[in-house]
Parts: structure tokens; sequence; C-alpha cells
């Protein structure tokens, strides 16, 4: 059975080089799409920031002007004084400490109203004709990460609360290969373990941490009191056909991964053995019926399916009488991810072939 193991192993990757689809774009992005960092300006004080971030590729959403909100950075230039020109972080209850004014409330302002704030404020008490402009410089609070199988991942700023299906369509729509599930990566709190040794206890969340550092570029380092996350997951193929109830509201800060759809690998005798995309139920049969159905020298009652378990990866070795399902003798079974369903040569059949090869010809050569 090793003998047999290696065989299929070694079909499975020559299938896999020969027919297997260009998709690359759906693991990675190119040069042109990856989201740029950079630091922001450093100021002299007033809760002012210094720190990287990723700048993100839409700025807005929607008809409605963007209204600051808590973890924002914003940007105040007075023309002709420069000691009040300076980066202050909207902290948590949506206050900026402003320099002679005093703590403002600018939670729910558009920056042209925390200009007028601001010019009002200064006017006739420190000058005379003030001329004040406000931006933002960091978009803390309604910042979005989507990558994976998109047209457009990257960092996305977006008004309002916008759904999974909004969040998509913004990033460009989804991929050809795109997968079946949707995962929606969410802080939590830290827990008081982790608070206590800065790391986490369980090493299966490698992948995930993985996932949401690159899509907000931070540092591949362990953070003290670093921040624990949930997945909630969505299922695309239904949100797709109308369920609404897969139509989960994204919250700022979330990170959506669109896994490339899952493959599963068909060889030995078929006609065209090689690498299928895993679609929503697929089923064995169908799978063999993709494959063209099973060849004359085929052995169906002593079919495997190689199976890897996407928790531990550890192969398993199903035997199907894959003659029996086809006739509907046997139930039908569900394929998975990663399957190789493996069709044996049949030593009888072959030699019965060869025969009939060789005196077919002959007698028919033979007839007056």
């Amino acid at each position: 059975m090793n003998t047999l193991l290696l065989r299929v192993q070694i079909l499975s990757l020559a299938c896999l080089i020969l027919s297997s689809p260009q998709t690359g774009a759906a693991y990675g992005q190119s040069e042109s799409q990856r989201p740029q960092t950079g630091a922001a300006p450093a100021s002299g004080s007033g809760g002012a920031t210094q720190s990287e971030r990723v700048s993100p590729q839409v700025i807005i959403y929607g008809d409605d002007d963007y209204k600051l909100a808590p973890r924002d950075v914003i940007e105040v230039i007075v023309e002709d004084a420069p000691e009040l020109s300076v980066n202050y972080t909207v902290n948590s209850k949506g206050i900026v400490p402003l320099r002679f004014l005093g703590p403002v409330s600018v939670a729910g302002k558009t920056t042209e109203v925390v200009s007028k704030i601001i010019t009002d404020g200064l006017r006739g008490r420190y000058l005379q004709d003030p001329k004040v402009y406000v931006s933002v410089k960091q978009y803390n609070s309604r910042t979005f990460f989507i990558q994976g199988a998109v047209r457009n991942p990257g960092v996305y700023v977006v008004s309002g609360r916008p759904s999974l299906f909004r969040l998509m369509s913004i990033a460009g729509g989804l991929l050809e290969n795109h997968g079946l599930v949707a995962y929606i990566f969410r802080e939590t709190p830290a827990k008081p373990e982790k608070l206590e040794t800065g790391s986490s206890q369980n090493g299966g969340d490698n992948k995930v941490n993985e996932i949401i550092k690159e899509a907000k570029g931070t540092a591949a380092t362990v953070v003290e009191g670093e921040p624990d996350y949930e997945m909630i997951t969505a299922n695309i193929g239904g949100l797709l056909r109308g369920r609404r109830d897969n139509n989960i509201i994204v919250q700022p800060g979330d990170v959506v991964y669109v896994p490339p759809a899952d493959v599963f690998y068909v060889a030995g005798e078929v006609k065209t053995p090689g690498q299928y995309r895993l679609m929503q139920g697929i089923t064995l049969r169908q799978a063999i019926s993709l494959a063209g159905g099973t060849l004359f020298k085929a052995r169906l009652g002593k079919g495997v399916i190689f199976r890897n378990d996407p928790v531990t990866g550890n192969f398993s070795e199903l035997p199907v009488d894959i003659g029996a399902v086809m006739r509907g003798k046997s139930p039908d079974m569900p394929i998975m991810g990663n399957d190789v369903i493996w069709i044996p040569n049949s030593s009888a059949k072959s030699i019965g072939a060869t025969v009939m090869n060789a005196v077919i010809p002959m007698a028919i050569y033979r007839i007056p």
C-alpha cells in the first residue's frame, strides 16, 4: 500500500503541474496592488502619533462626507501660526485637545465643520483672520481589510456600516476561482493569560495570525497584550444566491479573507485524469463523470480516496467500490478539498485488452 500511495502522490503532482490553472493572483498581490506603508508626521504634543500604518487604497465610498470617529488622526494647519499646526488623535470619547482652545468634541463631524469650529475659536482671541485647514491623516476608525480571491485586495476606508457583499464589491468583485466560504477575523479582548505571557497558547492560530498580519501590514512579532481574534464564516454560494443571512455586517478593523477554491484530483484509469475545481456539493459520481468516466482496464471494486484532514494534516485511505457507486448499488459520497481519487489498473483486464488489440487486427486482415 505504501508503494501505491507513493504512485498516487507522484501522479497527483504531475496532474497539478500539467493541468492546474494559474491561480497566483488569488494567493498574492502584485506590486501595484499591495498596500503601501508610511509614517505619520510627527508632532510636538497634543496627542499626536508617530506610528506606521497601511495607506488605504480607497479613501471614501458613498455620497456622504467622511465623519470623524475615535482613533482617527487629523492634521490641523493654521496659516501664519506654526505653533498651532499639530496632528491630533481622536480619543475614545471623540475629543481632541486643541491648543489654545482646549478639548473639543469632533466625533461625528466632518473636517469642514471642525475647521470652522477652530476658525471661530481663534478669531479675535488669537488671530484676526485665521485660515485653518483640517484633513484626515489616518482613517483608523473606518478601516477594513480584505484579502484572497478578490480582484483588488487591500485596505479600504468605507463610510457607514458596509456588508460583506458591499465590501467584496468595493474590492472589485470575486475572482473566478474564489472559494465557497468567506472568513471574517474580528478582534476580541485579549485573554487574561495572554496579557500575562504576551503570546498565544494555541499553536493552531499561526495561520490565522499570518493572514491578519499580512492584511494589516503589521510586524510578525508578538506584542504583550495583543488582542485575540474570533472567526466568523459566511457561505459565499448562498450569498450570491440571495441568502441574506450570509450577508454579514463587517465592522471596522475586520479582516475578510476569501480563499481560492479547493481542488480535488482524479488519477488512474479514467479518460482525463487531473486536477478539478471543487464545487459545492460535488460527489464521487460527479467527480468520475468530470474525469470522462473510467477506462476498460479500471479495477472499479478497488478504488481508493486519499483524504487529508485539514485540522491534523493526517492522511487517511478510504476504500470505495466505484463501480457499485456508479451503478447506484452503493451510496454516493461527497468529495472534500484536496481529495485524491485513485482508480487502479486491473491486471486481468490489461492482459485481455492486449490480447484483443493483437488478435482483432489479425482476424480482420485474414477475412477474405
